[in-house]
């Protein structure tokens, strides 16, 4: 039997309506991928509110076209820690949240955020089509992927006959930056569902994740004393040297248990070279393959910080910490990943997976109890550079993938109570 034939035997299983349904997705293509390049023309960089609040305000319109009104969330700012050590606020700007059917038996989280890490004074801005691959800011990360999720839901939405499933959407502003203002949102939402599914992009080789690193950032705010070198050297306390003390045995702890780095990002401190430094901040972060490991590492730069603070004249003030839980391969996710191969086979796609030590929603969702597929976007790659791209014929494809989990989940061909009770 060809491979053709193999997989419209295993589709069988969903029903003519569903076979209907994947065609109309295939037709959807270009739509998919044009919607993607207009989307991807609106600097939405992280830290950009403005380009935030028009990327917003053009998705409260493509979801108006799901079956329940949308809700805009304000974030509450988080905390960044100035080159002075100051602790100051940053604005985030707002969350789109969508129910649908919320009392439902099976409640499915679906997430995604519209930023960007590109700012608006960056040379990467305009979208373009290189034959059968799309270029331009967000169009895998993840712009594209929320293009994948909405049609693969009005696709859902199109069958006929009762719903056994409800499902809420989470689009966020602030993923590229830890998710520290939708964090709570993330948090409510992985409580309340029995599965997730979020929209990072595949590899470009079509590879999921299955399985991803924990991440923390740390703040390590050093205050010294401040001293004319030519006349009071001996009088000051050089607040880089001590960053730089903490920096070094940051450094040392590499290697030490397996899987787990630590990278020491900036140091931020001093004036004039004629100055004893005063004020110094060290930015840091944090990859641990399991929650023993996270625990390890938190105590370990605790000790360095207390260290450096020992040290005459010399203050420390530690910020920041594991934003990302580890999100590990276990029996849940596992089975998520076979009912994922499932559906992949009845499109004919051998789906492969693979651990990352990336970050996203996923670690979120998992940490929440919640277990997740978060690779649901189109193939690509270039991610956080100027030469991001997506494979146009991954559109609608990946839409075809979530549609068939939806379905599968709502006829009962995957048992979720196998996932959460």
């Amino acid at each position: 039997m060809s491979a053709e034939s193999l997989a419209a035997a295993s589709r069988s299983a969903w029903g003519a309506d569903v076979e209907a349904l994947l065609e109309r997705l295939d037709g959807e293509r270009e739509s998919l991928v044009a919607r993607t390049e207009s989307w991807s023309a609106i600097n939405s960089g992280s830290f950009e509110l403005p380009g935030l609040a028009a990327m917003r305000v053009t998705l409260l319109d493509t979801v108006s076209e799901l079956p329940a009104p949308p809700e805009v969330v304000d974030l509450t700012p988080s905390k960044r820690v100035r080159p002075d050590g100051e602790v100051i606020d940053v604005h985030h700007g707002a969350s789109i949240r969508v129910r649908v059917r919320p009392d439902a038996p099976i409640q499915v989280a679906l997430t995604g955020h519209y930023d960007t890490v590109f700012p608006a004074a960056h040379a990467f801005q305009t979208p373009w089509r290189e034959g059968e691959v799309l270029r331009g800011p967000g169009v895998a990360d993840m712009k594209g992927g929320i293009n994948v999720m909405f049609a693969a839901l009005k696709a859902f939405e199109a069958l006929p006959g009762d719903k056994r499933i409800g499902y809420e959407v989470l689009l966020s502003p602030d993923e590229e930056i830890g998710s520290m203002g939708s964090a709570p949102l993330l948090a409510e939402l992985g409580a309340r569902a029995h599965v997730g599914l979020t929209y990072e992009p595949a590899m470009a080789d079509g590879a999921l994740v299955d399985a991803r690193k924990g991440s923390a950032n740390f703040h390590l705010a050093v205050k010294g004393r401040a001293a004319h070198v030519g006349r009071a050297f001996n009088d000051g306390r050089s607040a880089v040297l001590a960053a730089a003390e903490a920096a070094l045995a940051l450094n040392k702890l590499n290697g030490k248990r397996d899987g787990v780095t630590f990278n020491v990002g900036a140091i931020d401190g001093g004036s004039a070279v004629n100055v004893v430094p005063e004020r110094a901040v060290l930015r840091f972060n944090v990859r641990v393959p399991d929650a023993e490991a996270a625990v390890w590492a938190e105590a370990e730069v605790a000790r360095i910080a207390r260290d450096v603070g020992a040290h005459d004249g010399i203050e420390a003030h530690l910020h920041g910490g594991f934003t990302r839980p580890p999100k590990p391969l276990n029996d849940q996710q596992r089975t998520l990943v076979s009912w994922t191969r499932q559906a992949g086979a009845a499109l004919g796609l051998d789906l492969k997976f693979q651990p990352s030590g990336g970050v996203c929603e996923g670690n979120n969702l998992a940490a929440a109890g919640c277990p997740n597929i978060d690779t649901l976007g189109p193939c690509g790659g270039g991610l956080h550079s100027d030469q991001e791209f997506a494979l146009i014929s991954s559109f609608a494809e990946r839409a075809k993938l979530s549609f068939l989990l939806l379905a599968g989940l709502d006829r009962g061909l995957f048992d979720v109570r196998s996932l959460r009770s």
